[in-house]
Formats: C-alpha cells, sequence, structure tokens
C-alpha cells in the first residue's frame, strides 16, 4: 500500500469512527411529492450501516411517525432509532394545534414552524427559494402563513402551539420563518415553558446575522446548520465552504450548534456521504475531535 493510501485509509477509519453515535434531525427521503434521492427505508439502512444513532424523517406536507414506528418493528436489529414530526404547512392544517397534539401523542420529536408555506419564504421566491424542489405535478398555491398577527405579536394559535411543544417536552424549530418572527417566538417559547428550540439553516432563508446568532444562541436556541449547504455536489460548487462552518460554529459556540444533513434532494450526495464529506473537510481544518463529536452526535441526541 503507498503512502498516500494508507493516509487516505486511517482518514476513513477517522470518519467511520466519529459518526458511530451520529443523529441526523433532518433527513428528507421519500416517499415524498417532490423528487427524493433515497426512501425512508435506504436511509435507515445506510445510517445504520454508520453506526448512527437517530435519524429524523422530515417531510413538508406529512407527519412522518407512522413509518419510523413501521420500519423500527419490521428492522429490529439496525439499532438506529427512527422518529419523524410535523411541519405546519397548509397541508397539516396550518399553525395547527391539533396537528401538533397528534404528533406528540404519537411519539414525535420536533415541530417544524411553516417551511415552504411560511410568509417568509414565498417572499423570497425569487431570490433564496427559487430553486427549491417542485412536485412532478403542481400542487395548490400555498397560503402564506405567520405566526404574527398585525400588531406583531404572536397569534393564539400559535400560542397554542407553543403550549403542546411544551407539555409535550418536544423540539420547536423556527421552519423558514424570518429572524424577525424567531426573535418573537422564542423568547415566548420559553417563557411557556418549551425547553428545545432549534433555528433550521439560520443563513440561509431566515436571514440571522451573527449578532442574531449569538443572541439566539443565549437563549438556549441551537443552531442547525444543513450539511447539503457546506459540501459540492451535481448541481454545482458548495453554496459555502467548510471554513465558513467553522466560523459559523463559532459564532453560536460548539455548545449550541448542530450539523443536520438536509440531504435527500437529487442530484446531492446522499446523507451519510455528507457526514462524511463534512467531517473530513472539518478533520482537515483541525477541528477537535471532541468538537466533531458534539456537533454530528451528542448535541443534537440531547435534544432527543
Amino acid at each position: 500500500m503507498t503512502q498516500s493510501a494508507a493516509l487516505a485509509t486511517d482518514r476513513d477509519a477517522e470518519i467511520a469512527d466519529l459518526l458511530v453515535g451520529a443523529v441526523d434531525l433532518h433527513c428528507h427521503s421519500g416517499p415524498a411529492v417532490f423528487p427524493r434521492l433515497l426512501d425512508h427505508y435506504e436511509a435507515m439502512v445506510e445510517a445504520s450501516e454508520a453506526g448512527f444513532s437517530a435519524l429524523v424523517y422530515k417531510d413538508h406536507f406529512y407527519p412522518g411517525m407512522a413509518h419510523a414506528q413501521l420500519l423500527e418493528t419490521l428492522y429490529p436489529d439496525r439499532g438506529t432509532r427512527l422518529y419523524s414530526g410535523v411541519a405546519l404547512n397548509n397541508a397539516s392544517g396550518g399553525i395547527n394545534p391539533h396537528a401538533v397534539d397528534h404528533a406528540v401523542k404519537l411519539g414525535g420529536k420536533i415541530v417544524w414552524m411553516p417551511t415552504f408555506a411560511a410568509q417568509n419564504h414565498i417572499d423570497k421566491s425569487a431570490d433564496e427559494t427559487k430553486n427549491y424542489p417542485k412536485s412532478a405535478n403542481p400542487m395548490l398555491p400555498p397560503i402564506p402563513l405567520t405566526v404574527l398577527d398585525e400588531n406583531g405579536k404572536l397569534t393564539r394559535e400559535t400560542n397554542e402551539v407553543i403550549d403542546v411543544i411544551a407539555a409535550g417536552d418536544i423540539i420547536l424549530a423556527g421552519g423558514h420563518l424570518s429572524v424577525h418572527e424567531l426573535k418573537v417566538l422564542f423568547p415566548e417559547a420559553k417563557r411557556r415553558g418549551v425547553k428545545k428550540m432549534l433555528v433550521n439553516h439560520p443563513t440561509y432563508v431566515i436571514g440571522c446575522s451573527d449578532d442574531d446568532m449569538r443572541e439566539l444562541a443565549r437563549l438556549g436556541v441551537y443552531m442547525e446548520h444543513s450539511i447539503c449547504m457546506f459540501i459540492p455536489n451535481q448541481r454545482g460548487p458548495a453554496k459555502w465552504d467548510a471554513s465558513e462552518l467553522r466560523r459559523l460554529v463559532e459564532v453560536a459556540g460548539v455548545d449550541m450548534t448542530i450539523f443536520g444533513s438536509d440531504l435527500g434532494l437529487v442530484k446531492m450526495p446522499r446523507p451519510v456521504e455528507g457526514y462524511r464529506a463534512i467531517v473530513n473537510d472539518l478533520l482537515e481544518l483541525q477541528m477537535p475531535k471532541s468538537e466533531i463529536r458534539k456537533l454530528v452526535s451528542s448535541n443534537a441526541a440531547g435534544l432527543l
């Protein structure tokens, strides 16, 4: 074996070791109305073979708890726990406490505030969100959703959703709400007893500045950075490179940062491949292994 081959083998072993116990809170496997690279079964198999401790299925339109539970029952020896939650888009009734209550009762672990139906997402359809996937058959146009009323206060339905999340002790994720909305949502959620809070891809669509991320992290809100935005793919180069990701980790602090794959889209790496790529990049940047483990496993495991 050549020296370069030996070094590559050593690095592969390092990466494999760091992914044992990993947790992906943001896996976009199918079935889905959008084209997906892999289905829930394939995602489970690949995560299990890599030693992941948990995987969270995310679909923008349906709760995935039933799929997760059935797959665990059918394949009990896989060892990777499977979870899901509900995204509060129009298909789930919007900002709907009944949908959240159902999710909690069926073992859901996370509630995503509106994503594709968020007013903020729709407002950015000409630029940041214009390349989001689309269904093969056009869907009904979304009804724009926001958590704020005309006075800039949280709506009654939003407060009801918060109370159900607090009672269930599950994760409140910001979805694609704007940073302005999140700065109203999360403090009130904390006041009402929500203990687990998360911003999805804070620098993309959401609009968080460094100061915004620091402010929210001090409140106890985790920053979840999407691996898909920091690795190259068939569509082109990465949106940002790994050095920027490391800087973003430093902004909120490693103890308040999580990596989710946000993968499953076609022409992108598979979720586990994404984790391997980003861990390799961080090792190249000399990030301590203890910090990498927090980012890919222990911080997210604590929320689950």
